[in-house]
């Protein structure tokens, strides 16, 4: 049993409230009751203090029955906004979801500077648009949340962004000093897991995602939560040396598995190949389609060192569930029977290997619904986002 102060055991009877609305899609207060275990008079009061502060709406139950209709407790989705941040080398990615996870906008901006001041500037113009958008909300703007790629500390400061060679930068308080809005930064490897977990794998507790496209990284979530290690560095898994004396990489080291496996080497070696620096995902599309032997043989050694790497995670960590978030690996529909057949260890275990369907979009949802999280103060967030609802979320902005 949990005990402390009234005001403890207030809050986290409201989080408990609040996550169990959700994850149901709307609940009566009677049932509420039932499954969160709290009495009749505990839901009454809570459930009155979250409509006066219209985080919650109410219905009623369509039903056939005689007599009266249920009255049914929904989150207000369109009392806040979550405004999510992938910053990477070459773009950012904006994403402005309402506050159950459903996209309303999304924007990408080409970045032609890798300068510290020029896009801190950047951020913080478009942020202020965004928050002018929402100010008509009750929440207006209820967090920012910006997934950097590169190493993040558990105070959230930049430690070190190797595409970008930023050092020791605190952008959350560079933003918060600019506009008047609640601002976290965090690896962008662990708010693609984050996404993961809210929006597909609700009920695994060992989950590993792996982002694979300017560089590697490793998000892990274990009992709901992002395991960040020590200093908050945990999960730089791309600059694990997988080719003794291979290729430099800018972290210092040599052979580090995303001078190999991130599509960002898999298109320098394209570029070597074909002469083409150009070349896109349609390109290998097309490519991949005519049965071009050399972009197979490209693939095939892709493939190769992504399951080298792999072996390596997979005995570091025993995890449930792998999620490659790879839009190449989209492409060939046979890569992860390729990456399994060589996983030949018999003492590897996992559960379930996968190619996300989220996309470059991943690490922006996985902002969002973190800011969310952190918002409604709530231990674990479940979402349940269909392609109708994701539709129609447009008409609330």
């Amino acid at each position: 049993m949990i005990t402390g102060d009234a005001a403890y055991i207030k809050k986290l009877n409201r989080g408990l409230i609040l996550s169990k609305i959700i994850e149901n899609d709307g609940i009566s207060r009677a049932d509420l009751s039932k499954i969160t275990g709290l009495n009749k008079a505990t839901i009454s009061v809570q459930v009155a203090d979250l409509l006066e502060e219209e985080l919650l709406v109410e219905g009623q139950q369509e039903h056939k029955n005689l007599g009266r209709r249920p009255i049914i407790l929904s989150l207000n989705r369109k009392a806040g906004y979550a405004l999510g941040i992938d910053l990477d080398k070459g773009q950012v990615i904006f994403n402005l979801t309402d506050l159950l996870g459903y996209s309303v906008h999304t924007e990408t901006v080409q970045l032609e500077t890798t300068n510290y001041e020029e896009i801190l500037d950047l951020l913080s113009t478009y942020i202020s648009d965004f928050k002018s958008r929402c100010q008509e909300s009750a929440y207006g703007i209820i967090g920012v949340v910006v997934g950097v790629h590169g190493i993040v500390s558990s105070e959230e400061i930049i430690h070190f962004v190797p595409q970008l060679q930023w050092r020791n930068q605190n952008l959350k308080a560079d933003l918060e000093k600019k506009i008047a809005v609640k601002v976290f930064v965090e690896n962008n490897a662990n708010l693609t897991a984050f996404a993961e977990r809210v929006y597909k794998h609700n009920q695994s507790d060992h989950l590993l995602s792996i982002t694979m496209q300017s560089g590697i990284g490793l998000g892990m979530m274990t009992n709901g939560n992002i395991l960040k290690g020590f200093h908050g560095y945990a999960g730089e898994i791309g600059h694990m040396i997988v080719v003794p004396h291979g290729e430099p990489c800018p972290c210092g080291n040599q052979g580090c598995w995303e001078r190999y496996a991130a599509e960002s080497s898999f298109f320098r070696e394209l570029a070597e190949k074909y002469g083409r620096h150009n070349a896109d995902f349609h390109d290998i599309q097309a490519w991949l389609d005519a049965k071009d032997p050399v972009m197979h043989e490209l693939i095939d050694c892709f493939i190769n060192y992504i399951s080298i790497g792999l072996n390596n995670v997979i005995n570091l960590y025993n995890p449930e569930v792998i999620v490659l978030n790879s839009e190449l690996l989209r492409l060939y529909p046979d890569a992860v029977k390729k990456i399994k057949a060589r996983l030949t260890s018999t003492i590897s275990h996992y559960d379930e290997l996968l190619v996300s369907d989220f996309g470059k979009q991943a690490c922006v949802m996985g902002a969002c619904v973190y800011g969310i999280k952190n918002f409604l103060e709530i231990s674990d967030l479940n979402l349940q986002v269909t392609d109708e609802k994701m539709a129609a979320a447009g008409e609330y902005f």
